[in-house]
């Protein structure tokens, strides 16, 4: 690039295919309070800090639990196993069936729904929120953690499909 000359940013479409080959841990999150029970499939999720222990967890805005997570302010980040492909699916779209009646749900300390067979749990309270584009970035304290017995296979979401991850 010239010395002075401005980057010129990738197409979204460009962008979106780029980033389906970063592979990601598939999570559900959800979030339970005033603004009511609700679940989303995730993939942008990552560690922050562990002192104090902060996940990043970012949300479409356009999403139709945005607003329930931000009023609620307490969630779960729930990894999935290699066995929630269809529970996965489930929380990805809208169809207004009972998604959470697919699975067994435990009720911890800060209220959200955290999947009873989950690879782990991170119960969360909001700390912070950031909006840049089309995302909320959410800052999340972790008040509870709780790791499966064993070694599950994990789900990646990689170039647009479910991959088991197998433990070495």
């Amino acid at each position: 690039m010239t010395k002075g000359a401005t980057p010129i940013p990738p197409e979204a479409s460009a962008f979106r295919e780029g980033m389906s080959r970063l592979g990601a841990a598939v999570n559900l999150v959800t979030t339970d309070g005033p603004a009511g029970r609700h679940g989303l499939t995730v993939s942008a999720v990552c560690s922050v800090t562990d002192s104090p222990p902060t996940l990043l967890v970012c949300i479409n805005r356009n999403a139709f639990a945005h607003d329930a997570f931000i009023a609620n302010g307490v969630l779960s980040v729930n990894v999935l196993c290699d066995s929630h492909q269809n529970l996965s699916m489930s929380f990805a779209r809208w169809t207004g069936e009972d998604r959470f009646g697919q699975a067994l749900w435990e009720v911890r300390a800060s209220g959200a729904p955290c999947l009873a067979d989950a690879s782990v749990s991170f119960d969360c309270r909001i700390a912070d929120v950031h909006q840049h584009g089309t995302h909320s970035v959410l800052y999340c304290e972790v008040v509870d953690t709780r790791v499966r017995a064993g070694q599950p296979a994990g789900l990646i979401w990689f170039h647009r499909n479910f991959h088991p991850l197998e433990a070495c």
